[in-house]
């Protein structure tokens, strides 16, 4: 079973950053891709942004241009840098080895609070 751990996590004043990371137990680049989730109280969990089979990436609309998704694959890691970062950011965020019928595994996740 693949292990995901997320760290980076904490406080951030509105329009500063933070870089998640997220460390896998094994290699997983030619079975999974990875991605990052995020669910904020009340609401459901949303994909914030993702790479695809064939190494592209994908955001969500609200954090086009803010948030940059990268990995090593030889160190078995996944990031998430994110800027500009606003109050409705505030979420655990999640990172995720995703399979062709979505998710097959999930971190513990990690806290990201924007606020002043």
């Amino acid at each position: 079973q693949v292990q995901l751990v997320e760290s980076g996590g904490g406080l951030v004043q509105p329009g500063g950053s933070l870089r998640l990371s997220c460390a896998a137990s094994e290699s997983i680049s030619s079975t999974y891709v990875m991605g990052w989730y995020r669910q904020a109280p009340g609401k459901e969990r949303e994909l914030v942004a993702r790479f695809t089979r064939g190494g592209s990436t994908n955001y969500a609309d609200s954090v086009k241009g803010r948030f940059t998704i990268s990995r090593d694959n030889a160190a078995n890691m996944v990031y998430l840098q994110m800027n500009s970062l606003r109050p409705e950011d505030t979420a655990v965020y999640y990172c995720a080895a995703i399979e062709v019928w979505g998710p097959r595994y999930w971190g513990q996740g990690t806290q990201v609070t924007v606020s002043s």
